[in-house]
């Protein structure tokens, strides 16, 4: 709220104060004869009041949602051995089958070569088995057996291969290192964990969204996204998916928001709030939150109009002496009066009388502090916003404008 508003309504405060003061000390007047100041259906309830006007509105859906990658992806060592060498640390962007850390490769390494001896060893004797049988001094279940020999022992030179090429950790996805979970010289075994990627482009916000918002929101619809450790900024965005599924427990659904940000300042865990904007209307009619009212299922607002029975004009009172008895200077002026009565008028109120009249309203979309009114008033009309409480229809108020 701002100052000027502070003011207003503190202007306001003050003035409903000193209305229930003068009421509370005029109420005395009814009991014991004539009374001295205004009764209630007399005096006017100061109110502040704004214009109903076009402007646009835009209907949304807001809630929070953390940040979390599109892909991501935990590197195990496939083989077990002595971490070597670490090739990348943590925020390194990498590609796709980038070295990031290498094991011992010597136990790996003789297990090849000796495979690939075996291997050489068993195409020999392959070859000779099949002259052999070629000139029939060879059987066929031996010819058969040798074959089959050679094809085992390229499937373990095929093996041993594959487990030197484990002594190299590489990158499963392309994305950014998020966390290093070894250092050289560890013994890694299988499986163990040492790296974990992120792939930042796109970023992900999973809504929980109560099924009532079920058929505003659709795939492809614009979001935008404020983040807690990147205050003043926006970043744009949009709908990615709508889980066709509710939650039976918590009676919502889920709606996935994805971000492409090209700068790299989103990151993974970021806390952010987030709308999804499914309508815009750019000609509504408006009026304050604080105008409306509800009662009884109903919403109405309290309308300024014209008082069509305004009060009368008040003859002026007669001034008393000390302890009620006329003074002389009453006297005097009694005498004035009778020698002169134009010299004395009625007093008048000031301005033109005015009263809230109760209006029902059919209300639309809210859009941060201002209500799209769908029918229950036109477009101009003046509505009680502050001081609402105490006033009811046909009451009679006193607009103030507040300060400029």
């Amino acid at each position: 709220m701002s100052i000027q508003r502070k003011w207003r309504t503190a202007l306001v405060a003050s003035a409903l104060l000193a209305l229930g003061l003068a009421t509370g000390c005029g109420s005395g007047g009814k009991d014991g004869g004539e009374g001295e100041g205004n009764s209630e259906q007399d005096t006017a309830v100061p109110v502040e009041a704004a214009l109903t006007r076009r402007d646009k509105v835009v209907a949304s859906y807001t809630g929070t949602a953390s940040l979390e990658p599109e892909s991501q992806a935990q590197v195990v060592a496939k083989a077990s051995g002595v971490v070597q060498r670490i090739m990348v640390e943590e925020g390194d962007h990498v590609t796709a089958g980038k070295v990031l850390a290498t094991l011992d490769p010597d136990r790996a390494q003789l297990s090849l070569r000796q495979s690939a001896a075996n291997l050489k060893r068993l195409e020999n004797d392959a070859r000779r088995a099949s002259e052999m049988y070629g000139r029939k001094l060879l059987s066929a279940e031996a010819n058969d057996r040798a074959r089959f020999e050679l094809e085992n022992q390229k499937a373990a030179y095929d093996m041993a291969r594959l487990e030197l090429s484990y002594t190299r950790i590489v990158a499963p996805i392309s994305g950014v290192v998020s966390l290093r979970m070894v250092k050289p010289g560890n013994l890694l075994q299988i499986n163990q964990a040492a790296f974990m990627i992120d792939d930042f482009d796109p970023l992900l916000a999973v809504l929980s969204v109560p099924e009532r918002e079920l058929r505003l929101l659709q795939a492809g619809m614009p979001v935008s996204m404020q983040v807690d450790a990147l205050p003043g900024r926006s970043f744009d965005g949009e709908v990615a998916r709508i889980s066709p599924v509710v939650d039976a427990q918590t009676g919502t659904f889920r709606v996935t928001a994805e971000f492409h940000d090209k700068t790299g300042t989103l990151k993974s865990g970021m806390f952010g709030r987030l709308t999804v904007v499914y309508d815009t209307r750019r000609d509504a009619l408006v009026v304050p939150r604080e105008a409306l009212a509800d009662e009884d299922g109903e919403t109405f607002v309290y309308v300024v109009e014209m008082d069509p029975n305004p009060p009368k004009a008040k003859e002026p009172e007669k001034k008393k002496g000390l302890f009620g008895f006329g003074s002389a200077q009453a006297k005097d002026a009694d005498d004035a009066k009778g020698k002169d009565s134009k010299s004395i008028k009625p007093t008048k109120p000031k301005g033109p009388s005015l009263i809230a009249k109760r209006k029902l309203v059919k209300t639309g979309y809210m859009s941060g502090n201002v209500v799209e009114i769908e029918s229950g008033i036109g477009e101009g009309a003046r509505v009680v916003t502050v001081g609402r409480a105490a006033v009811r229809d046909g009451t009679r108020i006193l607009v103030i404008e507040g300060l400029k």
